[in-house]
């Protein structure tokens, strides 16, 4: 079986120069309301990944306009130190490695084959690729988008795209906003998979990264080889909720974002803002408002491949 080791000393020390210089103390919870996602008895498999207005409660000819013009009188009477922000998650479509998983079974791909790059017939390690379903996933989002720039008003397009470093994250960012903004994604290590084991959470070089996605910044500081993946060490749930912690404090002050990531980062996001757990299949989205030491109002998922949104009011402290 899988060895599990203790102890997050080699994350800590490799991960510490990534980051920001701006450092913020959060703390979040998700605010109900808005989308359809939020509600107690939302349904993800009859939801869907990317559900009109994306999930959008408000089926008024103007929602996007309706929506923003809450936002914004939130942000008004908001007190100091708090801001009201939309943020977008979205999980990466079908990889190879979900595929051998649903064909083999949890137990079996967790004790076994999950430790090797393929089977003869697939590979899915290291750094698994999207099917071609995964790809018709990303399409389906990249649709969507499409229609709702048109729609409502106008969806509120992102303005800051962050995406694991992981090839099938960063593939369905690319696909999904081709053509929709001019905005280059940055990609950061923090965004990534539970780390170790698993060989399709086995990130690629940083120059195979460039090459494959050249018009994506990559933070400062991240390395040339995968230095925090080891094969015989999973990632404890609880280091890697105050891995992905970390990144959000840092995203949560920019404006209007969306991330392209992981279930598991997902699922890290609703964890530490509090917020139900909500299975959001691969190529979905969430949609979510954060404020400064925040405050989340919304839903986030953990998904397959699909895009949820999330209100989340945020507060920080500057330290």
């Amino acid at each position: 079986r899988r060895k599990r080791q203790t102890g997050f000393d080699h994350l800590r020390g490799k991960i510490a120069h990534l980051s920001s210089s701006f450092e913020v103390d959060n703390t979040s919870q998700a605010v109900p309301g808005y989308f359809v996602q939020d509600e107690l008895s939302a349904a993800p498999s009859i939801i869907g990944p990317v559900p009109e207005r994306f999930g959008l409660l408000d089926n008024s000819s103007e929602y996007w306009t309706n929506f923003t013009s809450k936002v914004g009188e939130l942000n008004r009477h908001a007190s100091p130190h708090t801001a009201y922000k939309v943020v977008f998650l979205g999980r990466h479509g079908e990889g190879f490695h979900n595929v051998a998983e649903a064909y083999y079974g949890t137990e079996a791909w967790d004790d076994y084959w999950s430790l090797l790059n393929g089977n003869g017939t697939i590979e899915w390690g290291p750094d698994a690729k999207l099917t071609e379903l995964g790809i018709a996933q990303a399409e389906a989002v990249h649709k969507r988008w499409s229609s709702e720039l048109h729609l409502g008003g106008g969806v509120p397009v992102p303005t800051r795209l962050y995406s694991s470093p992981l090839s099938r994250a960063a593939k369905t960012m690319q696909i999904s906003f081709e053509g929709i903004t001019g905005e280059e994604p940055l990609i950061m290590e923090r965004l990534r998979e539970t780390i170790g084991l698993h060989t399709c959470d086995k990130r690629s070089t940083r120059t195979v990264i460039h090459r494959s996605f050249p018009k994506f910044k990559i933070e400062r500081g991240f390395t040339e080889n995968d230095e925090l993946w080891k094969a015989d060490w999973r990632e404890p749930v609880e280091e890697r909720n105050a891995r992905v912690k970390l990144a959000m404090d840092e995203i949560f002050t920019k404006p209007g974002t969306c991330i392209v990531a992981h279930g598991g980062v997902i699922e890290a996001v609703l964890a530490v803002s509090k917020h139900r757990p909500y299975g959001v299949p691969t190529g979905g989205k969430v949609i979510e408002h954060v404020v400064h030491k925040l405050v989340l109002i919304g839903i986030l998922v953990s998904f397959s491949q699909g895009v949820i949104p999330l209100l989340i009011k945020a507060t920080y402290s500057r330290t």
